[in-house]
């Protein structure tokens, strides 16, 4: 018998959030990915807006978060539909609105409550969201591990670093405390699939 997702997800005990720049392509993959492995997991953007690749360089598609993915669809299909889905955007956006509805901003996520792991793929993310947790009130005291999986932005790299994080997350889910043994988790993560993590500890 299956067990239904929203039980395994009581069997979780640590809350996560996914993050990248625009909230379309790696935290969206991963978010799929922990989603469906029964993780309590959310996942944002830190941009000031959210970007997809356009005709060219010089001409991405820029949004405002909180555009619903399947408005994305529809004008990019309308669009040129040959161009977004040779480059996967069309199939990419709808992943995202079967995991949910908009891309969201971190630093406008405090109505979602507390995370206990931040998850980001990118080093400018990583420090964008470890200067936002420092400018929070920190009135519950409650600690959060932010840590950097550097992970390209195309969706072949972004498939790869999905399933590394779910192997760290489930690492973390199977400490008794992640605060005592963070340091042997990345170590022997780091051995394992040669990748370098970055990672520091904020609070709430």
């Amino acid at each position: 018998m299956l067990i239904g997702e929203e039980e395994r997800k009581r069997k979780m005990k640590l809350r996560y959030a996914m993050i990248c720049s625009s909230n379309q392509n790696r935290s969206m993959e991963a978010h799929s990915l922990l989603k469906r492995e029964g993780f309590d997991v959310c996942s944002y953007g830190t941009g000031a807006h959210v970007k997809l690749p356009g005709p060219s360089l010089r001409e991405p598609n820029v949004y405002e978060f909180g555009t619903p993915y399947k408005q994305m669809y529809d004008e990019l299909r309308r669009r040129d539909p040959d161009l977004y889905k040779r480059n996967g955007i069309l199939p990419m956006l709808k992943r995202n609105y079967s995991v949910k509805t908009a891309p969201q901003r971190w630093q406008d996520n405090a109505a979602d409550g507390y995370f206990d792991v931040a998850f980001t793929f990118e080093e400018k993310v990583f420090d964008t969201v470890i200067e936002d947790l420092n400018n929070r009130k920190h009135s519950l005291m409650k600690s959060v591990l932010v840590i950097n999986l550097e992970v390209k932005d195309n969706h072949e790299e972004a498939a790869i670093g999905a399933k590394l994080a779910v192997d760290l997350c489930q690492e973390l889910e199977a400490a008794d405390f992640w605060e005592d043994s963070i340091d042997d988790i990345v170590a022997a993560f780091e051995q394992q699939h040669n990748r370098k993590l970055l990672y520091s500890i904020c609070f709430y």
